[in-house]
C-alpha cells in the first residue's frame, strides 16, 4: 500500500513503525524538522518536511496514488483540511484525528461528502478502553469479540498460581475443565513478546495473556491465582474530556461515580453535565483529601488528568489506601511498559489507541489491534474463512503456521471453538489469531 502520515508526532511515529515492518510504501510530513530527523534515524521512510494542507507538497509525497491518508497531527481542523484536500487530490481513503468526539455520532453532517471518510478520537478510545478494564476486574487488558462470546483477556499471575512452573501443554491438561488458551507471555525482566509453545513453563510474575470464551471467564481467577471482585465505586481523577466521557457511561451502567476536579468553574460545570456523579472540587494530589473521600472504599480509582506524573503517583497512592483496580492515562510512551513493575493496574495512552484503532484499516481482514498493550507489539486479527483458502486444507498442526503466531479460536455458527492442534478450521468460520508484525504477512496468506 501507498499510505501518507500526516502529523510526526506519537500517533503517526507508531504508525509509521508499524507499517514500515511490513514494507508499505511510507511518506510522513511534518512542519517539525526534529521530530522527521527521529523518524529518519529509527525507521525506514520517505519524509517530507513542511505543511501537509499544501497542494504540492502532497504531490510530491504521490498523493494521487496514495491508498490511505491518515491526517494525525495535534490540530482538528488542520486534520480535517488535510484530508479534504487530499481527498481531492486522489487519495482511495482518509482518516482524520478528531479532538471532539461528539463529530463521531453526528447524522447531521456526511463528513464523506467533504473528504474525510473516517474520524479517530482518541479520547473516546480511551474512555472505552477504561470501561472495558473496569467490567474486567481482576484482568489488566481486556478484548472482545463476536459480542464478547470470545475474549483475550490480560493478567498477572500471582505467586499463588497454581500454573507456576507448569507448562502450557501441562496446564492443558490439568485444567482441562477450563477452556482457555495461552496466546501471549510477557516476562516480568524481559523486551520481548513470547508466543508459548507447548513446553513453555508458566513463571511467577508472568503477564499473561488468555483467548477464552466467555462462560469460562471465572475459571482464569483461580488460574492466575486471584479472587474475583466486583467494580461498583469508582473515584475518577480529573474531569478532562476523558474524565467526563468515563463517568457518563458509568452512570449510565449505575455505578456510584466521584469526579474530582481541580478547576473551580469546570467542576460546577461538570456537576451540571452530569448530575448522577458527586462531583469534588479539590486537589487529586491531597492525600489528606482522598482519605476524607473515602478513598479506601473505593472499588476503583482512574487517573486522567493532563498530567501523567499526577496520574501515576495518585493511583500508587490509591493502591496503598486499598483499591483494587488502579487506572492511569500517560502522556508519556515510554511509562507504558511499567505499570506492572510499579503496581498500577493499567496505564493507557490515548495515542497509542488510537494508532492502534487506525492500524486496522491496513489490514486485509476484519482487524482488531492490540498494539502496545503493555508494550506489545502484536495484533489480534478475525478472519472470515473463505472456502478453499490454505487454513481450511489441513488440521493445525500440520498447516506451516508461523511460530510468531497462534490460533486464539474460532467461531462457528455462533459457538466458541478452542483451536488446539488437532482442530481444522473450515470456511465460514471467524478464525481469531494472535499474531507479532513479522508474521503478519504468512499469516494472511494462510487466509487469502
Amino acid at each position: 500500500m501507498n499510505i501518507i502520515i500526516a502529523g510526526a508526532g506519537d500517533v503517526g511515529f507508531h504508525l509509521a513503525k508499524l507499517l514500515s515492518i511490513e514494507s508499505q510504501n511510507i511518506y510522513i510530513i511534518d512542519n517539525n524538522a526534529e521530530r522527521l530527523e527521529y523518524v529518519n534515524n529509527h525507521i525506514d521512510v520517505i519524509t517530507n518536511k513542511g505543511d501537509a494542507t499544501s497542494t504540492s507538497l502532497l504531490k510530491k509525497s504521490n498523493i494521487e496514488n496514495a491508498d490511505l491518508l491518515l491526517a494525525v497531527t495535534e490540530s482538528q481542523n488542520t486534520n480535517f483540511t488535510i484530508a479534504a484536500i487530499g481527498k481531492r487530490l486522489g487519495a482511495k481513503k482518509t482518516i482524520a484525528r478528531i479532538n471532539n468526539p461528539e463529530f463521531l455520532h453526528n447524522t447531521e453532517i456526511d463528513f464523506t461528502e467533504i473528504g474525510i471518510d473516517y474520524m479517530i478520537s482518541p479520547e473516546a478510545l480511551a474512555a472505552d478502553e477504561i470501561i472495558s478494564l473496569l467490567h474486567q476486574s481482576v484482568f489488566n487488558d481486556s478484548l472482545e469479540f463476536e459480542n464478547g462470546s470470545l475474549l483475550i483477556l490480560g493478567g498477572k499471575l500471582s505467586n499463588y498460581s497454581p500454573l507456576i512452573n507448569l507448562s502450557v501443554e501441562e496446564a492443558k491438561i490439568k485444567f482441562g475443565n477450563t477452556h482457555f488458551i495461552t496466546v501471549a507471555i510477557r516476562r516480568e525482566h524481559g523486551d520481548e513478546t513470547i508466543i508459548p509453545r507447548g513446553d513453555t513453563k508458566f513463571q511467577a510474575d508472568d503477564q499473561l495473556y488468555f483467548a477464552v470464551p466467555k462462560e469460562h471467564v471465572d475459571g482464569l481467577y483461580k488460574l492466575l491465582g486471584k479472587e474475583k471482585f466486583g467494580v461498583k465505586d469508582v473515584m475518577i481523577l480529573g474531569g478532562s474530556t476523558i474524565g467526563q466521557k468515563t463517568a457518563t457511561k458509568l452512570c449510565k451502567e449505575h455505578f456510584n461515580v466521584k469526579i474530582i476536579e481541580i478547576d473551580k468553574n469546570r467542576a460546577y460545570s461538570i456537576s451540571e453535565k452530569i448530575p448522577d456523579a458527586l462531583i469534588i472540587n479539590g486537589d487529586g494530589r491531597d492525600v489528606e483529601l482522598l482519605e476524607e473521600e473515602n478513598i479506601g472504599e473505593m472499588d476503583a480509582f482512574v487517573a486522567v488528568t493532563g498530567n501523567s506524573e499526577t496520574n501515576i503517583m495518585s493511583c500508587l497512592v490509591a493502591k496503598s489506601k486499598g483499591v483494587k483496580k488502579t487506572i492511569a492515562l500517560v502522556e508519556n510512551m515510554d511509562y507504558i511498559n511499567i505499570s506492572q513493575t510499579i503496581g498500577i493496574d493499567t496505564l493507557i495512552n490515548k495515542k497509542l489507541l488510537a494508532a492502534g484503532s487506525i492500524f486496522k484499516h491496513v489490514r486485509k481482514g476484519e482487524v482488531v489491534a492490540i498494539a502496545n498493550v503493555h508494550n506489545l507489539d502484536a495484533e489480534v486479527l478475525e478472519f472470515q474463512v473463505k472456502p478453499d483458502t490454505k487454513v481450511t486444507k489441513k488440521p493445525i498442526k500440520d498447516l506451516d503456521f508461523p511460530k510468531k503466531a497462534v490460533f486464539s479460536g474460532v467461531i462457528r455458527n455462533g459457538k466458541v471453538l478452542m483451536t488446539f492442534g488437532d482442530f481444522q478450521v473450515q470456511a465460514g468460520d471467524k478464525a481469531i489469531v494472535f499474531v507479532l508484525p513479522e508474521a503478519i504477512h504468512a499469516v494472511e496468506d494462510l487466509f487469502n
